[in-house]
């Protein structure tokens, strides 16, 4: 977890800088910052276990393709979820001052929210295939390493549902009457699912995926 952890930040990072070239999006970076050094901080105070000996069934190549897509997807992942929030904050600001007047308050010095939501859009449409990808790289590395395909383990689980919440997402973002705040929240749950599978299923719940160690 604490690799993981560590890796996806830089990825998270990485997103955020490519976003800034294209996009006037400055003041999502305070937000970036913030989780990236929430995640290094947990992740050298609660994360940390010295490495051990990588058990014999997962001596695979799939190992190293499988958890480097997730660690891209999850730190695209983070980025869009931060753009995504700040979308929902400055458009429910914009909604509430319909006199035409510019937003006031924290608000109104964040990007606009057709900025923050190209961002939110743009980062989701990326992290996803990529997300697909590390399942079906799973299941195939499970396959080679346990004889099946798929078991329902709860990591499994758990990435099918971050998996649905993502491509709802997507879906209502080309929906009408879904895209814009209702396909915000759906991105926000899909984060949360994210989350919940890295940090839940690894300390809480017992599974063939239980090798945290924390």
């Amino acid at each position: 977890m604490y690799e993981f952890a560590a890796a996806a930040t830089l990825a998270a990072t990485a997103a955020y800088l490519v976003f800034l070239r294209r996009q006037p999006v400055r003041d999502l970076g305070v937000w970036i910052l913030a989780l990236v050094t929430l995640s290094l901080g947990l992740a050298v105070t609660v994360l940390y276990t010295p490495a051990g000996d990588l058990v014999p069934a997962l001596n695979s190549y799939w190992l190293v393709i499988h958890v480097a897509a997730a660690i891209i997807a999850g730190g695209v992942f983070t980025v869009g979820a931060a753009a995504t929030g700040l979308y929902l904050l400055r458009r429910r600001a914009d909604a509430r001052d319909a006199s035409g007047q510019a937003t006031r308050g924290y608000a109104g010095r964040l990007p606009a929210a057709a900025a923050l939501e190209r961002v939110a859009h743009t980062a989701h449409l990326f992290a996803f295939p990529v997300w697909t990808f590390a399942v079906l790289a799973g299941a195939i590395w499970a396959e080679d390493s346990w004889g099946r395909y798929w078991g329902w383990d709860p990591k499994e689980t758990w990435a099918f549902i971050t998996w649905v919440l993502y491509a709802a997402y997507l879906h209502a973002q080309s929906t009408a009457g879904w895209r814009g705040t209702k396909a915000g929240w759906l991105a926000l749950a899909g984060y949360g699912a994210f989350l919940f599978n890295f940090v839940g299923v690894n300390m809480f719940i017992t599974g063939l995926h239980s090798y945290a160690g924390v």
